[in-house]
This record gives C-alpha cells, sequence and structure tokens, in this order.
C-alpha cells in the first residue's frame, strides 16, 4: 500500500520543477531584447550628422509688399435732382456712354412753368407800380414848386408849404419801395426759371452710365438732399485701386512705385499700375490701423470693372547682379557642446554669419548683407 502512494505521488512533484524553467528562459529572451535594443540606439546616436543646405546663386532680388483694394473709376460723378418732382422721361440706361450736357432724365416740367409765369406776372405788375410811382413823384414836386413860389409872395402859410414838401417825400419814398419790389420780384422769377431747368437732367462729364437709380413715373423728393439719379463714370479707360496696407508696411510704400495685381475674373492675367497716392488719414476696423495706397492702372479693353476685389503686390526694393541665398541660412545657428564656451564675435546690423561645408564640417562665414 505504502509503495503505490509513494508511486502516485511522483509526478505531482515535476510540475514545480517545469514552471521555473520556462520562467528563467522568458527572463534571458527579455534581457536580450533589451541590450539588443539599447545598443541599436545608442550606436545609431554616433552617425554622421546630416546638412541640408542650399546653392548661392548671383541674380535679381525684390522686395514686396502685400495688399487687398477695390477697383474704382479715377472719377465718379454721383449725378441728382435739385427739385422734387415725377420722372417723365430717361434718356440714358445702364452703360450708356454720355457726353457732358447730354439730357439723361426729365422731370415734369408743369408745376414749375406755372411757378415762372406766376412770377413773370408778379413782375409785371410791379413795373407798373414802379411807373406810377415816378408820376406821383413828378405831380408831387410840381405841386411842391408852386407852393415855393406862393409862399415866396406870402399868399400862402408856412404849413401849405410844408404839407406839399411832405407829399413830395411820400412819393419819392414809394416809388424807391416800388423799384424795391421789383427788384425782389426779378429774383423769383430768376429762382423760378433756376428751377424749371433743373427739371431737366445733364450729365456733367464725359462718360459711361454705372448706375440708375430711378424709373419713369418714380417720384424724387429734394427737400433735405439730393437724390442720386445716375452714377457716371468719367474714364472707364483708366481705372485705380484703393488698397488698404498694413501700418507695418506702409513706411515702405512710396509714390511711383511698380505695383501689380490679379481679379477673380481673371487669376491668371495680371494688371500692372504704379502708386499714385498715399492718404495719411488712418482706417481703423476693431483696431487694425491700414492706409489707403491709390494704384493708376491703365484698363483698354475694359477687363476691370468697378467693385472688383484685387490682391496687390507693391514693389518696394529691387536689386540687380547680387548673391542670393535661403533666409533660413542667415538664422541658423550650430548647438554647442554642454561646457563649451559661447563664440565670441562683435554682431553688426549690416552683417551675418552664415555656415558653409568643409570636409564634412559646419564653418561659419561672415557676410554683407
Amino acid at each position: 500500500m505504502n509503495k503505490e502512494a509513494t508511486t502516485a505521488a511522483e509526478p505531482v512533484s515535476a510540475r514545480p520543477v517545469v514552471r521555473r524553467a520556462t520562467l528563467w528562459w522568458f527572463i534571458v529572451i527579455i534581457a536580450v531584447a533589451a541590450v539588443a535594443g539599447w545598443l541599436f540606439f545608442f550606436r545609431s546616436g554616433d552617425s554622421a550628422v546630416q546638412y541640408k543646405t542650399a546653392k548661392v546663386e548671383r541674380g535679381a532680388i525684390t522686395a514686396t509688399v502685400s495688399a487687398t483694394g477695390k477697383v474704382n473709376a479715377v472719377v465718379t460723378v454721383q449725378v441728382g435732382s435739385q427739385v422734387s418732382g415725377t420722372i417723365q422721361k430717361l434718356f440714358a440706361d445702364y452703360n450708356s456712354p454720355v457726353k457732358k450736357g447730354q439730357i439723361v432724365a426729365q422731370i415734369d416740367p408743369a408745376l414749375f412753368e406755372a411757378q415762372v409765369a406766376q412770377a413773370r406776372g408778379k413782375l409785371i405788375s410791379d413795373q407798373a407800380n414802379v411807373e406810377k410811382a415816378k408820376v406821383a413823384v413828378i405831380d408831387a414836386k410840381r405841386n411842391l414848386s408852386r407852393m415855393e413860389e406862393l409862399l415866396g409872395k406870402n399868399l400862402i402859410a408856412q404849413s401849405d408849404k410844408d404839407t406839399a414838401q411832405t407829399a413830395f417825400d411820400t412819393a419819392v419814398a414809394g416809388q424807391k419801395a416800388a423799384e424795391a419790389q421789383v427788384v425782389e420780384d426779378q429774383a423769383s422769377l430768376d429762382l423760378a426759371e433756376a428751377n424749371l431747368r433743373y427739371t431737366t437732367i445733364i450729365s456733367p462729364v464725359d462718360g459711361i452710365v454705372i448706375s440708375r437709380n430711378v424709373d419713369v413715373g418714380q417720384t424724387v423728393a429734394a427737400s433735405l438732399q439730393a437724390p442720386t439719379l445716375f452714377t457716371i463714370a468719367k474714364d472707364l479707360t483708366e481705372m485705380q485701386v484703393d488698397s488698404s496696407v498694413d501700418e507695418a508696411d506702409i513706411g515702405q510704400v512710396k509714390v511711383g512705385q511698380e505695383a501689380s495685381f490679379t481679379v477673380d475674373a481673371y487669376p491668371s492675367s495680371p494688371f500692372h499700375g504704379t502708386v499714385h497716392d498715399v492718404y495719411n488719414q488712418p482706417l481703423i476696423v476693431q483696431n487694425v490701423v491700414t492706409y489707403d495706397a491709390i494704384i493708376r492702372v491703365k484698363n483698354p479693353d475694359f477687363k476691370l470693372k468697378p467693385g472688383m476685389t484685387a490682391n496687390i503686390t507693391i514693389t518696394v526694393g529691387h536689386k540687380e547682379d547680387v548673391i542670393k541665398l535661403p533666409n533660413a541660412a542667415l538664422r541658423y545657428r550650430p548647438e554647442r557642446s554642454a561646457g563649451a564656451p559661447a563664440p565670441a564675435r562683435t554682431e553688426r546690423a549690416d552683417t551675418a554669419e552664415v555656415w558653409i561645408l568643409k570636409q564634412g564640417k559646419g564653418a561659419p562665414v561672415r557676410v554683407t548683407r
């Protein structure tokens, strides 16, 4: 019985030995992997440093300022009405070419014609009153002369002569009042005739109508301000771009500099012009300060239209036959080893340090800007 029990217990005591052997092999594998990883990473750190280089060239270099703006006509005139009334006729429409003095609209003149007739009639009436006053003056003067003669012969009292003098002076004053009324009536007639002329709307310039804001039968009211009936561009063969330049760049923009721009309608066809003016008045929007730079450009084929958005590039500097290298090369500074002293050198505003490769190692070279 004891022998059988001992024999049955032997396989049970062998299991822990197998498990310990498996654990030891697992630890060995992890250690080998760790050593291999350590050797890989630390040996890779000893590889040669790779540099990105660029070729130094000679050629032209250009400095530019970017901005956005709107295309507009050089001269745009808003044609309005100085009198109120109903639009009776229109003689111009969108894109109509017009000449200076050409009739573009007609306001119903009936009311103003009546006012002219009324003012003219009153003037004629008051002119007749002047003639009547002149006759009264002549009669009063004749009567005064008679009274002075009779008083000299002591045939009348002094009071009779004084009465005649008063009548004469009154007649003279009446004549002056009548003449003043005539002047006033003439002014009223001139005003009525001017208002009648204003019912005929004419173009003040040669140009093209780019906007019409009224239709036949529409009533315009000019009691507070002159309503705009038409907008006329004087000459669309020459346009200007009103650009907004940031305050950080405006100091580089000068009159006469070359500029180019594109519009969304012709993204691959740039237009070229020059800076015509730089306004001193700032434009502040949400604490962003910009200044207007006016760019003049020729438009012989009428491709540019008022209101187009322009993406502008202004040339603020240009040099020919200069040595060129990437701007990043001027900013490169190699890392120093721990504990190494910093190089002693004097920095100047017109010089910079560029690193080149000599026998696979970096070497600094001083260059002048």
